[in-house]
């Protein structure tokens, strides 16, 4: 019988370095309440001690264990609480996809890909994994990945849905520290085929049914994807949720419109119209006044 090759990480790693460092103060995700449990999955034993000491600076997240091959990931995921896992593709035993494939949609965690291998991109986009990084990556690259999957967790937190104007209150009281995608690509799938869409070509996006609509500045994508997950990949910073339906870039906003019954309509710079949810027009005005 193979032995299990799973280190489950209680606060030391065999007398050695802790698991977790108490010098904390040059993390960018201190502002999160959140602590995300994670395990890191890879056959190369530097790359996870090198993703495992990037990480110990990270105070919202707390590494629980490591795997060396896919099959021992597939039966720690099974059995471990976990928020995310770094996952590497190609393993022994079954490579990333396999992992994913023994694990029923409904009970995975959230996954960031990390791996050496460009080719699989596109898998990883059919999954709807939070992120893909490509080895050799640095700190600010890998925080950009875990304030990612900060946001895709909080936008998947229960909440009491006892009335739709509850619902997109707390929308607008959560705090949003995701940063804009100024500098970033978002990737898409559409059509079989990887989109790379920079954040200033995105107009505003849609929801329809359980596919999204991107209207951009060029023209339209349809995707297979639900608006909290969308919402999570374009962060809060330069976008902002109008209305249950409709998240629209800022720099958009042509005008905010009285309307009948004291609501408002959003008016767009290309002529569309969007009503405002009337719980969150505080959060609009905060973005629009730039405070």
């Amino acid at each position: 019988m193979n032995q299990l090759m799973v280190t489950i990480i209680l606060g030391g790693r065999g007398g050695g370095t802790p698991a977790h460092s108490s010098d904390r103060s040059n993390s960018l995700l201190n502002f999160s309440l959140m602590k995300l449990r994670a395990l890191i999955v890879d056959d190369e034993p530097l790359a996870r001690e090198r993703l495992l000491g990037m990480l110990r600076t990270e105070t919202a997240i707390e590494v629980v264990g490591e795997c060396g091959n896919g099959l021992d990931a597939v039966t720690t995921i099974k059995n471990t609480p976990l928020d995310l896992v770094f996952l590497d593709m190609q393993m022994p035993g079954c490579n990333g996809m396999q992992v994913l494939a023994g694990i029923p949609e409904e009970n995975r965690p959230g996954i960031i890909f990390a791996t050496a291998h460009e080719r699989f991109a596109l898998d990883a986009f059919e999954v709807q994994a939070i992120d893909y990084l490509l080895k050799p990556f640095d700190r600010e690259r890998l925080q950009t990945a875990l304030r990612r999957a900060q946001e895709y967790h909080r936008l998947r937190r229960p909440v009491p849905v006892e009335s739709t104007q509850k619902t997109e209150a707390e929308i607008a009281e959560t705090p949003s520290p995701t940063p804009a995608l100024k500098n970033e690509r978002l990737t898409v799938k559409a059509d079989g085929r990887l989109v790379f869409l920079k954040a200033d070509e995105i107009v505003w996006v849609e929801a329809a049914d359980n596919y999204v609509v991107l209207h951009l500045t060029t023209g339209r994508l349809m995707l297979r994807e639900t608006m909290s997950a969308i919402e999570a990949r374009l962060g809060t910073t330069s976008f902002v949720r109008v209305n249950r339906s409709a998240i629209v870039h800022l720099d958009q906003i042509k005008e905010i419109q009285p309307a009948l019954h004291s609501d408002y309509t959003v008016l767009l710079r290309e002529g569309t119209k969007l009503p405002l949810s009337r719980s969150l027009r505080s959060q609009l005005g905060k973005f629009a006044t730039g405070t």
